[in-house]
């Protein structure tokens, strides 16, 4: 079996930047992984890689790797904006419904904020040790491998997609408009805004498919910045005859 691996570097988290960029490689390998472990495409698709010396899967398929690079490239442009709190890689039942079955959650909303003029900036105190991250990789992603057996099997013909979410801040405005690759999430994924009148404050809706009927935590990394939280979420349209 033919065998791909991943630039294998470990990262240094003294930056906001590499912080974001190590959030990148991570989601990348991520992806592939649970296309491969949720059997959204036949596994023989996909081939033996490794990334951090961790054995990990990575689809064949030009179109399906050229739609994560894209994906991971946008969310990566809105990191370094500092205008996101979570992405989750949200799988949908087949035709008709389409309803939201598995949500894979990435939150990043401990990731520092900082100005865009300091991105490249060091900072303050030593960063943790070189082989502290490929080592939380290597548990998480072996996490991911073996979570199949404790989630419900998904039906044959599901899609899926990236969302992401904004930080609850009156300065971050949605990315949308014709020069950009984003579009609105349906309503029951969207955590919606009100402004009261008269003043700034702000009151928080939660989207009927946000949280779902069971949750499952995966794993919490925490390396220098780089702090984030992951879990699955699996939606009542899975439990639903």
């Amino acid at each position: 079996m033919a065998t791909y691996t991943y630039n294998s570097d470990a990262p240094v988290l003294d930056t906001y930047y590499a912080v974001v960029s190590a959030f990148s490689d991570f989601l990348t390998v991520a992806i592939h992984t649970i296309l491969y472990e949720r059997n959204i495409y036949p596994q023989s698709s996909f081939l033996a890689a490794r990334k951090f010396n961790c054995p990990v899967r990575q689809s064949r398929h030009p179109k399906v790797c050229q739609w994560i690079q894209d994906a991971v490239a946008a969310v990566e442009a809105e990191m370094l904006k500092c205008t996101l709190s979570s992405t989750s890689l949200v799988i949908h039942a087949p035709p008709p419904s389409s309803a939201p079955l598995e949500r894979f959650l990435f939150s990043t909303k401990a990731f520092p904020s900082v100005p865009s003029s300091e991105l490249l900036t060091p900072f303050t105190g030593n960063p943790p040790p070189a082989a502290d991250f490929p080592e939380q990789f290597r548990a998480t992603i072996s996490r991911l491998s073996t979570l199949s057996s404790a989630l419900n099997a998904l039906p044959s013909d599901c899609s899926f997609t990236l969302i992401t979410e904004l930080r609850d801040d009156t300065e971050v405005h949605p990315p949308l408009g014709p020069d950009t690759p984003w579009i609105a999430a349906e309503t029951g994924l969207q955590k919606q805004r009100k402004r009261n009148e008269g003043d700034a404050q702000r009151e928080f809706m939660r989207g009927k498919d946000l949280g779902g009927v069971r949750t499952t935590p995966i794993r919490n990394v925490e390396s220098g910045a780089f702090v984030m939280e992951m879990w699955v979420e699996e939606g009542k349209g899975k439990f639903e005859e």
